[in-house]
């Protein structure tokens, strides 16, 4: 995987833990009767994350890599609908500043599936 040893040395790892752990605060607020419903649902997804980052850096191909930040990716979108819903529902605040670290972790993966894939198609 290049110079890159492990997934720690990633920005987006690095970024999407921190987020994960900002989502975690913020939905601590969230009432009760959402705590086996979108709290629990947004729990899930923001872990899925970093772990896929990790999982899929940990594959060792450019490929599979490519294919596991595609599915962070997708578990990113998860919790930005899910952040709209909580939003909508009033369990979330305007200004918390979690549209703005996913919308910068979607770039982040965006960026680095583009070069996974020049580097793969290099091959």
């Amino acid at each position: 995987m290049g110079t890159i040893k492990s997934f720690r040395d990633l920005d987006v790892w690095k970024k999407s833990m921190d987020f994960a752990e900002h989502v975690y605060k913020v939905q601590r607020n969230f009432p009760d009767s959402e705590r086996f419903g979108l709290a629990d649902q947004l729990r899930r997804a923001v872990v899925s994350i970093p772990s896929n980052i990790a999982e899929g850096h940990g594959r060792g191909t450019t490929k599979d890599f490519a294919r596991f930040l595609t599915l962070a990716q997708g578990s990113l979108n998860e919790v930005s609908s899910q952040l709209e819903l909580a939003h909508h529902f009033g369990y979330l605040p305007s200004g918390t500043g979690l549209y703005e670290e996913a919308t910068e972790i979607a770039k982040m993966l965006s960026s680095l599936i583009k070069s996974l894939d020049k580097k793969e198609k290099c091959k």
